[in-house]
């Protein structure tokens, strides 16, 4: 990576702003946080700050409270939680901004942590307003941005801070970077991408990206509904993109001109209604009804699947295979995690909802990494800039900060 991390500048003694990604699933009814993954993927840059006596400022968002100060939405959780796994008292503010934030910031110590208030309780944060951005950038004297999740983002603790800090990534940002962009540098062969999901229009960019690098593609999903409509089989009342079937056509006769091997579900289960009590049946996909929908891939394609990928050496995996929001409906995404995690391959999952499923089922440590970006790793993987990381310094500009 050219752009200089946390490692390249001096932070002892230093009020150091880090943007994390702590937006965390909370149970509705306790508050309570159900999957702390993205709060232990930031520790080692936080560690980091603390053994180099650094005075660490954490700033997040968490949910969606557009611009509005909601109970629910605090970071209370998140500071008790990042408390624990630290073993050490975390500092907070009633605000991320204003004369609270101010005395507290001015007030750490070396070694200590303090984490703000959630940033969305302002609209200026999403907005990228400029003041906002000024001040936030007031509290420290140097910026880490730690936070792939949101690196695709133009926020004001992403890119406008930047403006008024020198700012470099943090070591999680670090090592998405590194490792997905080892994905299209030099991967190990056979390369597979495994591919799901609801919409093709979401991973467009990245097949055109990646098809001169993977030897196999294997689409599951909402999104090879789409696929499959466009090779004329029935599938029913399915949803489908009309406006991408030219994109699909175009997309497989790509691949076989390149000689990758496309593979679409062979077999799909469907019901009538997506409910939890709807009767289940799989079926070919020669015979899908006209008043069914499909909502995962079906026995047979899974071992089509698992046969595709027993021998690959670099494996990615994006979007489930099925509605896995309904268990029963889920079978073919945790079969095909199940499965990824059994494989002697660097095996690497696009974040987002595929992380989730790989969370849900315990198997974090059995993947050669997780990636805490979903939209950010498909951006980045189609060869995007991500604003969060084009605003930061480049190795060669940090000399003299160290």
């Amino acid at each position: 990576m050219d752009k200089a991390s946390v490692r390249d500048i001096g932070v002892k003694g230093k009020r150091v702003l880090v943007r994390v990604d702590f937006n965390v699933p909370l149970d509705e009814k306790t508050g309570v946080i159900t999957d702390d993954s993205r709060i232990k993927a930031a520790l080692p840059t936080i560690r980091y700050l603390i053994e180099k006596g650094a005075r660490t400022i954490l700033a997040s968002h968490l949910g969606r409270p557009n611009g509005k100060v909601i109970e629910s939405m605090r970071m209370a959780p998140v500071a008790k939680r990042l408390s624990e796994l630290l073993g050490r008292s975390v500092i907070t503010t009633p605000d991320c901004v204003g004369i609270e934030a101010e005395k507290a910031s001015s007030n750490l110590k070396d070694g200590e942590i303090l984490l703000l208030e959630n940033l969305r309780f302002h609209a200026e944060e999403e907005a990228n307003n400029p003041d906002f951005a000024r001040s936030l950038a007031s509290l420290a004297e140097i910026y880490v941005d730690d936070a792939f999740g949101t690196a695709h983002r133009k926020h004001a603790s992403i890119v406008g801070v930047t403006k008024y800090l020198p700012s470099v990534a943090g070591l999680l940002l670090e090592k998405e970077i590194t490792t997905l962009g080892g994905l299209l540098e030099n991967p190990q062969h056979p390369f597979c991408a495994l591919l799901g999901g609801a919409k093709i229009s979401d991973k467009v960019a990245l097949l055109e990206k990646i098809m001169g690098k993977v030897d196999r593609i294997l689409i599951g999903g909402g999104m090879a509904a789409t696929f499959l409509k466009a090779k004329s089989y029935e599938i029913g009342q399915s949803l489908y993109e009309a406006d991408r079937i030219e994109t699909a056509a175009g997309i497989m006769q790509e691949a076989v001109k390149r000689k990758i091997q496309l593979v679409l579900p062979s077999d799909t289960m469907v019901v009538k209604e997506i409910t939890e009590k709807a009767g289940r049946r799989v079926v070919s996909i020669n015979h899908v009804p006209a008043d069914v929908k499909i909502v995962d891939i079906g026995p047979e394609t899974v071992k089509a699947f698992q046969e595709q990928l027993k021998d690959c050496r670099t494996v990615f995996w994006n979007g489930p295979m099925g509605i896995y929001e309904v268990p029963e409906f889920g079978e073919g995404t945790r079969t095909m995690a199940k499965t990824l995690a059994g494989l002697k391959a660097s095996t690497v999952i696009g974040g987002g909802s595929t992380a989730d499923v790989v969370a849900d089922l315990g198997l974090e440590t059995k993947m050669t990494f997780v990636s805490t970006g979903g939209g950010a790793s498909l951006s980045f993987l189609s060869g995007e800039k991500l604003p969060g990381v084009e605003a930061l310094l480049d190795k060669d500009a940090v000399a003299n900060l160290k």
